[in-house]
């Protein structure tokens, strides 16, 4: 019986994968890639209200504009798939840094809300794409050893970028009143976006193209000094037997996905996406202002009380950076979930009960924790992982296509939950605890550990029953 080539052991290698610095560029691209997603998700958070004032929105316009980025993120995740399979990863990702460089300055200036709803869809288009590339990139270009950790920093990236956009945007609001906050304050939050986008741009004139795009595109050679530079003669040479033994046994049609053996992988991937939104995070991230505010507190504090959520989402961050490549994906997104049910329970019986301040904000900062360190970041690393070489860009758009349909769901119908007396935040935080749970159970039921497997075994894997 055939045995499948199994990749060297990086820890066994003869230099550093950080030598060379081939790694630090890819590190870099996953953090600035993050940040952009993470500083478009977080924007609208501070704008909004003044954004309500300035328009003139009712509920629904105010879903619509904290939506409208997300309308460009479905078609951006779907299509750039299909792009970064036929010309690399890394020219989607300089398509991924002008557009967000675009609409950050478009966001900045519009005379009606048309236009501004036209900027952020722009602004959606790189986010869905560069939430589909980077967690691919890195998954290719990353050792098994620090894959999960390499993979963490794109959600670290994220999170910083959240909380830098809390900070800026509490720190914007402070420089004037109401008035000047909704004539002038509002184009400043968007505005900033377009320094970040420069930064990804520069980066990504040094970095190389996966070695597994160049290899399925007959440029071996090309891949073999990526590989070389990231590990030696010896790691690029059993990577690159791997990784041509793996495609042999792909007929690298998209629909190969959805027959018997890929069926499971493609289920989990869809699933942990759901799930992931369904719970309610992006309702916190781009609504935190307003929940507190309806619990009673003030504006300033609200603002106050949003930038702590960024921070403790930064630090829980780190701790699934650190603790993902040691005790595993599984473990660790049964712990978040286990957390995430009982803070969301407890979010909704305190808005039921009428608690607010300090109680309040500790329930909400725990679920944060707790998503951080696991529903956040395990998505998109196991999604990155679990799909076969010559689809996975594609494979990986139909996951984050999932993704931003249900966070579309949650951000278009959160203020109308919110806002109807017969719903009200209390029921909204229980249907979303209850999400959580399903969440819990799906993984302790069907997902298995990808910890310390190459990304060809886990590949291979899916032909042979789960021990």
């Amino acid at each position: 019986m055939t045995q499948t080539p199994r990749s060297t052991d990086p820890t066994r290698l003869n230099s550093s994968p950080f030598q060379g610095g081939t790694l630090w560029l890819v590190a870099l691209v996953a953090i600035f890639g993050g940040f952009l997603f993470g500083y478009d998700t977080a924007v609208i958070n501070g704008a909004n209200q003044y954004l309500k004032t300035h328009f003139a929105l009712d509920s629904a316009g105010e879903g619509m504009a904290g939506a409208s980025a997300i309308l460009g993120c479905i078609p951006g995740a779907l299509f750039a798939g299909w792009f970064s399979d036929r010309f690399g990863r890394r020219k989607v990702l300089f398509v991924c840094g002008f557009l967000f460089a675009i609409s950050g300055g478009m966001s900045a200036l519009p005379r009606t809300f048309t236009e501004f709803l036209a900027a952020r869809f722009i602004s959606g288009l790189g986010i869905g794409a560069c939430s589909m590339i980077c967690p691919v990139y890195i998954a290719e270009m990353a050792p098994k050893a620090w894959r999960g950790r390499l993979g963490s920093l794109f959600q670290f990236g994220i999170v910083i970028g959240i909380f830098i956009t809390l900070f800026i945007n509490a720190r914007i609001q402070g420089l004037g009143d109401e008035t000047w906050n909704a004539t002038a304050g509002w184009r400043w939050m968007f505005g900033a976006e377009v320094v970040p986008a420069i930064f990804l741009l520069a980066t990504l004139i040094f970095v190389s193209e996966s070695p597994r795009w160049l290899l399925q595109t007959g440029q071996e050679s090309a891949a073999r000094r990526i590989l070389e530079k990231i590990g030696g003669t010896a790691f690029a040479q059993t990577e690159v037997t791997a990784i041509q033994f793996a495609d042999t046994q792909e007929s690298g049609r998209l629909g190969e996905l959805f027959g018997r053996r890929f069926r499971r992988p493609l289920i989990i991937a869809v699933a942990l996406m759901a799930f992931s939104q369904l719970s309610g995070i992006n309702a916190i991230m781009y609504y935190s202002t307003k929940i507190f505010t309806t619990a009673g507190v003030g504006v300033k504090d609200s603002f106050a009380a949003t930038t702590l959520i960024g921070l403790v989402n930064l630090l829980f961050t780190l701790v699934a950076v650190a603790l993902v490549d040691k005790i595993g994906r599984r473990r660790l997104l049964l712990v978040g979930l286990a957390a995430q049910v009982i803070a969301l329970t407890s979010v909704g019986w305190m808005f039921h009960a009428g608690i607010n301040g300090v109680a309040l904000l500790v329930a909400v900062v725990s679920f944060i924790a707790a998503f951080a360190m696991a529903l956040g970041p395990i998505p998109w690393i196991m999604s990155s992982e679990i799909f076969p070489n010559r689809v996975r860009g594609r494979a990986m758009s139909a996951a984050t296509f999932v993704i931003w349909t249900s966070c579309y769901l949650v951000a278009q119908t959160f203020p109308l939950l919110n806002d109807n007396p017969k719903i009200g935040p209390a029921l909204t935080f229980w249907i979303f605890a209850g999400f959580s749970l399903l969440a819990f159970l799906f993984v302790l039921a069907i997902v298995p550990e990808t910890k310390g497997r190459s990304l060809e075994e886990i590949e291979m894997s899916w032909s042979r029953p789960e021990k």
